[in-house]
């Protein structure tokens, strides 16, 4: 049985061949920004919410302070801390648009999980991509019940305003998605033929090259297909992008965390969000 400490509010956790898979519900925990209009005018507001769930689908956080370690919005390249009021629902609330590619930023405090048995532990780290996590395990000694992990959220949301011309880069988020074209003005055709968004994944402000990326693809019907990607040596992944559609991003660090007296590994969830007008 998997037991989650957490706060109130929480209540979960190609290579151009690609690879639609099933998605495993139990092992599934995303965060993402959530707006609720893609595309805004600057006369407008834009809202946006603190998501937490399974398949691009999920429940809606309200904003706390204690649990938020960086929040912030990219207008004209200009960073600017957001602070919301405590129990805020959506979490953000912008009123002073400026015309461009507007981008919010949002990192968590540190969480934590504690797995009772390893078979849980084991199914969640190879549904992620680590598929030597038991030789990693057993390495270092662990033990294969009741150890826990600790785990943060590095999330970005990518919003239009007015033409949403502009451009992503590398915010210094301990991990993150940076996407190498505008998804809102990038040529995709009408029909219902891919165009391709190269996106980089970084790590400590270095690419993370050969990391597993899971693409939550949302259609106009409501529909979701999960894929999964990898990326290249230089950390880049081409993601297929059709028109009208939304897509989530997510990539996992798992790494050992030493001297600690509740857990033994950490993870560091990457998402970026965005959609294809």
């Amino acid at each position: 049985m998997l037991n989650l400490l957490f706060r109130p509010f929480v209540f979960l956790h190609f290579c151009l061949a690609s690879l639609l898979v099933p998605v495993q519900p139990a092992l599934s925990h995303e965060f993402w920004i959530e707006p609720e209009k893609y595309q805004v005018d600057s006369d407008g507001s834009l809202k946006a919410g603190l998501r937490n769930g399974q398949l691009f689908k999920g429940a809606r956080l309200p904003y706390f302070n204690h649990r938020i370690r960086r929040f912030e919005t990219v207008q004209n390249d200009n960073v600017t801390p957001y602070a919301g009021r405590m129990g805020d629902m959506p979490a953000l609330v912008i009123e002073n648009l400026t015309s461009g590619l507007l981008v919010a930023l949002h990192e968590t405090t540190p969480d934590l999980i504690t797995y009772e048995n390893w078979e849980k532990f084991a199914s969640f780290a190879q549904t992620q991509g680590f598929d030597d996590i038991q030789n990693r395990h057993n390495a270092r000694g662990l033990p294969k019940s009741n150890f826990g992990e600790h785990y943060t959220r590095h999330a970005k949301l990518l919003v239009s305003v007015d033409h949403g011309e502009g451009s992503d880069r590398a915010f210094g988020l301990e991990t993150e998605f940076v996407a190498l074209q505008n998804p809102y003005t990038l040529a995709v055709p009408e029909a219902d033929s891919p165009a391709l968004l190269p996106v980089q994944l970084y790590y400590k402000g270095q690419p993370r090259p050969h990391a597993q990326v899971e693409v939550f693809e949302r259609s106009p019907n409501d529909t979701v297909q999960r894929r999964l990607l990898r990326t290249d040596a230089t950390g880049i992944v081409p993601i297929p992008v059709r028109a009208q559609h939304r897509y989530l991003l997510n990539s996992v660090v798992l790494r050992p965390l030493e001297d600690n007296a509740n857990a033994v590994w950490e993870t560091l969830w990457a998402s970026l969000v965005f959609a294809i007008p």
